[in-house]
């Protein structure tokens, strides 16, 4: 509870700070909008001259668009201002003020800040997954309901664990901008189901860069495409990698020179 009240602090600050500047915020809004409309966009054109890609119609694999968009929002809004926050921290010494304050270092360096405007995305990414399960007319079963969300918190802790593991290696590099433009060159991979990919980059994009398990995954969950076995890989893979990017910052933090020191 205390750390949930204290997110709460944070992003109420991170929030009135945002709106002070309302016309740079109404920008951001409308530029999220329009990346979204170009997701729409491009799925559209994929559909445009057959009705399945990869065993997916049009209407499944928006579902599967919906889901990058938030997950995309939730990252950009989350991660993102950390991870660059944190970067000039280190480079200039200044991290030692997050090391000493009584709370862990891992929650404060990590979840400190986020981009208020940026949750637009998670907002229009859940449309368009209720838009697709509209146009569907599919209502989901419990057990389907249930392996959604489980394969869901799952995306959202190997989300966090990735970013974890890029952010940790500002330890050793002055910058790491390379890295995350990497990362977000594999992510768009999670704009499509993952079935549309050959064989052996499925099998890269599920377990190796797992983008599979934020967005195609959950999706097929929910409509029924796949079994518990699939689910039990997620909440094992989560935890796998939350445990390893956790021991990793903890290493990291053993190799780094304060301003003091």
């Amino acid at each position: 509870m205390r750390y949930l009240k204290l997110l709460a602090i944070f992003y109420k600050n991170c929030l009135l700070t945002d709106l002070e500047y309302r016309a740079n915020f109404v920008m951001n809004l409308l530029t999220s909008v329009f990346w979204v409309g170009f997701s729409l966009i491009g799925i559209g054109v994929f559909f445009h001259q057959r009705a399945t890609i990869g065993s997916w119609n049009y209407d499944e694999a928006l579902l599967v668009v919906g889901l990058f968009v938030l997950f995309e929002g939730l990252i950009d809004s989350l991660f993102t201002p950390n991870i660059q926050r944190m970067v000039e921290e280190i480079r200039l010494g200044t991290f030692d003020f997050v090391l000493t304050r009584p709370v862990n270092s891992q929650f404060l360096a990590t979840l400190r800040y986020f981009s208020p405007w940026k949750l637009a995305n998670v907002a229009m990414g859940a449309a368009i997954c209720r838009t697709a399960l509209n146009r569907l007319q599919v209502s989901p079963s419990l057990a389907q309901l249930a392996a959604g969300s489980a394969l869901m918190a799952s995306a959202v802790v190997i989300a966090y664990s990735l970013w974890l593991l890029m952010l940790t290696t500002a330890f050793w590099f002055v910058r790491i901008d390379n890295i995350t433009e990497l990362f977000w060159a594999v992510y768009e991979t999670g704009r499509f189901p993952v079935s549309v990919y050959p064989g052996w980059l499925q099998g890269v994009l599920s377990f190796v860069i797992p983008v599979a398990f934020i967005t195609t995954f959950p999706a097929a969950a929910v409509l029924g495409k796949v079994g518990a076995a699939t689910v039990f890989e997620g909440l094992a893979l989560a935890a796998a990698l939350f445990t390893a990017s956790t021991l990793f910052w903890r290493f990291a933090l053993r190799h780094y020179s304060s301003a003091s020191s």
